[in-house]
């Protein structure tokens, strides 16, 4: 059976991936879902007959039930690495054990999931404006209509996201502020708001936008990158007669190409999280991002800009595992066929 491997398509919920090859026979798709809680990258994108079908809609479903719980799985993780982003420094050093301490100490087991519920409510808006955004900037940039070339695809993701996260951005600092509140501090989502609204105006619900949006050319370009040389490579290698790199090999190109991806962009996504909790901190400044990345750097040195990194990649491999069970439970569950 001859098969030749076609421009694969990647796109994120957080990070999904689809490949698609064709033989005698027709064409067919793998697809891989990861979620590890990081919005950025490429949209979801499906073929015309999954669109005209409405499995579409399923397959969102799908992802965003498996990315809800795969953060909430991993929330304590998610809680600590925000935590040491924001007050972790050479004159006060936050071990991961300690970091737990400290958290518990001051709220109980239950504070390990401070934030959880923001980041689970923002994934539907996300996901929905990253899609319909994707296929109109997919239009507008293409070349050739009807066909989207790899660089085009990239740019249009890239946009989608920036245009996804530019909606939902306001969530983004809630989470921030309630992953970090204090017990009492707030009694929810919408008193955050309140009090934020209040006590800063509403630019505060915008602090760290620069530095956030900055971070999404670096994060996909290299988790693109990485992802299709490591694939490529494993192709060229070891495949004989099928284009179909498998399962596991795909979940080990995306993780791999996923912190490839995040060690390129964290010193970015460290100053996000600064700027939107420095208003919370008693006796903080309020820095712009220029000034912030100089005081770390002169403070902590370089490795200060990556504080917080050694949570977030721990929970890389379970935010995977979960995502991918219970992303391919709801494909069986809402009916939709491999």
């Amino acid at each position: 059976m001859a098969m030749a491997l076609m421009q694969p398509q990647q796109q994120q919920q957080t990070n999904w991936f689809f490949l698609e090859f064709e033989d005698a026979g027709g064409v067919y798709e793998v697809d891989v879902v990861l979620d590890i809680g990081d919005s950025l990258t490429i949209p979801d994108e499906f073929t015309e007959e999954e669109k005209t079908t409405g499995v579409w809609w399923k397959q969102l479903m799908a992802g965003a039930v498996a990315g809800a719980v795969s953060r909430t799985g991993t929330a304590p993780l998610d809680r600590l690495k925000v935590f040491m982003q924001v007050h972790s420094s050479k004159s006060n050093k936050i071990s991961l054990v300690g970091g737990f301490k400290q958290m518990l100490k001051e709220g109980g087991v239950t504070s390990l999931w401070r934030g959880n519920g923001t980041n689970v409510l923002k994934i539907a808006p996300e996901t929905a404006i990253k899609f319909m955004a994707y296929e109109q900037y997919k239009k507008l940039l293409a070349s050739e209509p009807g066909k989207v070339q790899t660089h085009e695809r990239f740019m249009a993701g890239s946009m989608a996201g920036a245009t996804a996260q530019t909606a939902i951005y306001p969530m983004e600092v809630m989470k921030t502020r309630l992953t970090l509140r204090k017990t009492g501090q707030y009694s929810g989502m919408f008193d955050c708001a309140k009090k934020i609204l209040k006590r800063e105006g509403v630019k505060a619900f915008y602090k760290g936008y620069i530095p956030n949006i900055l971070g999404i050319i670096p994060y996909a370009g290299i988790d693109l990158a990485v992802y299709e040389s490591l694939k490529n490579l494993w192709l060229s290698k070891y495949a004989k007669d099928t284009a179909n790199p498998g399962v596991l090999v795909l979940l080990g190109c995306g993780t791999i190409s996923s912190t490839c991806g995040q060690l390129a962009s964290y010193p970015l996504a460290l100053i996000r999280t600064r700027m939107q909790a420095q208003a919370s901190l008693e006796g903080s400044e309020q820095l712009p991002m220029g000034r912030m990345v100089k005081k770390i750097l002169e403070k902590d040195g370089f490795f200060g800009l990556y504080r917080g990194i050694l949570p977030n990649f721990m929970k890389v491999i379970p935010a995977v595992s979960i995502s991918y069970v219970v992303y391919e439970n709801m494909r069986s569950g809402l009916g939709i066929q491999k």
